[in-house]
């Protein structure tokens, strides 16, 4: 069992599962992947609040016993085809637990991270909630009791918060659904906040300081500085003028996207979205049996790199450049998530050809 709850329940949202709800519920896969990136982790953080209110706790325990079979058997039913029926028992969850405010709130903080309009974002968190449960249920270790989950919500919260995309703290802080993670939030807000302060500060008593020398020196003093500052602007303009002059002209770069579209075919696309779906099948590799449900969709992450790699031929130096500033910040990324799997007793053993196959071709693309 792994010890992550939200890579818990996310190695369970492969890109397979993730299409099927996609196609479900007629939505854009690159935005149900982004969505449910933002889902799993708020959901857990607004079960975090309700916990720690006075019978909240219960509430969700109660829900949770609902959904306490396999979360594998959950994640089936997804596979089969069958989003509808747990978005009609995961819209009755959001409804028992939340309430219609907070579920309002909640879909519509993961439709603002998303671009998904609230009714899609709504219907998406309906068809996650099971998954979710079914997910604490199992990582309970058999303790469904109230105080058992609220203890069990309460020892994941760091990896809840790591886990939020960015914007989305502040959104469920603003709907009051950030509970004891709030903390964590407004630290890190508040520090931010305060050294901005300090450096406007230290702005503005330099600045004061500046005024206040001007308005006490004597005035043979203001004459030397009028003086100094005028001879200042005449050597800027003699310098605009003339040192310019010898200057390289650096060629203005169009800021526009560039297209990386070959033969009807969004290569950009298919990029992103496979290196997306390798990064969330690498996060939820805990243990070597983690690592042999992973290996196939390793294996078919780079067979759609292969199909990128077939038509490099065909982009002009442009498309080319988009691709290698598109990929080559990832990589380290990347390569920081196969080392630390690799790393995780029995993995490599499993793992290493294949990942070292990926690293050869996302450096290939990125070259």
């Amino acid at each position: 069992m792994a010890s992550n709850l939200v890579s818990y329940v996310m190695q369970m949202l492969t890109p397979d599962v993730i299409g099927r709800i996609a196609a479900a519920l007629g939505l854009d896969s690159g935005k149900v992947q982004s969505a449910v990136g933002a889902a799993v982790p708020a959901v857990l953080a607004g079960l975090g609040s309700i916990a720690a209110q006075p019978g909240g706790a219960q509430k969700i325990a109660d829900a949770v016993r609902q959904q306490s079979g396999s979360l594998g058997n959950l994640a089936g039913m997804l596979a089969a085809g069958g989003p509808e029926s747990l978005a009609q028992s995961g819209s009755q969850i959001i409804s028992s637990v939340f309430g219609s405010k907070d579920g309002g709130a909640l879909a519509n903080a993961i439709g603002k991270i998303s671009g998904l309009d609230q009714n899609a974002s709504g219907s998406l968190l309906g068809t996650l909630a099971p998954l979710v449960m079914g997910g604490l249920a199992q990582h309970s270790g058999g303790d469904l009791s109230a105080n058992g989950i609220a203890g069990l919500l309460a020892s994941q919260k760091d990896n809840i918060a790591a886990a939020l995309p960015s914007g989305m703290s502040e959104l469920l802080g603003g709907a009051g659904l950030l509970g004891s993670l709030g903390a964590t939030a407004r630290a890190t807000t508040a520090a931010a906040g305060q050294t901005a302060r300090s450096a406007a500060s230290s702005v503005s008593s330099i600045s004061g300081a500046g005024q206040r020398a001007a308005t006490t020196a004597p005035p043979t003093s203001r004459n030397w500085l009028y003086l100094l500052i005028a001879a200042l602007v005449i050597a800027g303009v003699l310098f605009y003028l003339f040192g310019r002059q010898s200057q390289p002209v650096t060629p203005q770069v169009a800021t526009g996207e560039q297209s990386l579209t070959v033969g009807g075919i969004d290569v950009g696309k298919q990029v992103k979205d496979s290196l997306a779906n390798l990064q969330t099948t690498v996060t939820g590799i805990t243990d070597a049996a983690s690592a042999n449900a992973a290996l196939p969709k390793l294996q078919d992450a780079g067979n759609q790199l292969d199909k990128v790699s077939a038509v490099l031929g065909r982009l002009s130096a442009g498309q080319r450049a988009a691709l290698t500033a598109l990929v080559s910040p990832l990589i380290p990324t990347l390569n920081g998530l196969f080392d630390k799997v690799l790393a995780i007793p029995g993995v490599s053993e499993i793992l290493k050809p294949t990942i070292d196959t990926l690293k050869t071709k996302l450096a290939a693309l990125s070259a």
